[in-house]
């Protein structure tokens, strides 16, 4: 799902187990890839730290 905004756009990716990464970029970058619905893409992440939570 691709929800584009004036300034940012809401990427969401489906990866294995139906689960989803949702990411913010700016529009222009969106625009600049030339996101689509169904669109092949991957995801890198970078993080200084992990939060590890339970239900």
């Amino acid at each position: 799902m691709i929800k584009k905004g004036p300034v940012s756009t809401e990427v969401v990716i489906t990866i294995a187990g139906g689960n989803e990464i949702v990411s913010s970029i700016t529009t222009h970058s969106a625009e600049t890839m030339n996101l689509k619905e169904g669109s092949k893409v991957y995801a890198v992440m970078k993080a200084s730290e992990v939060m590890v939570g339970i239900d």
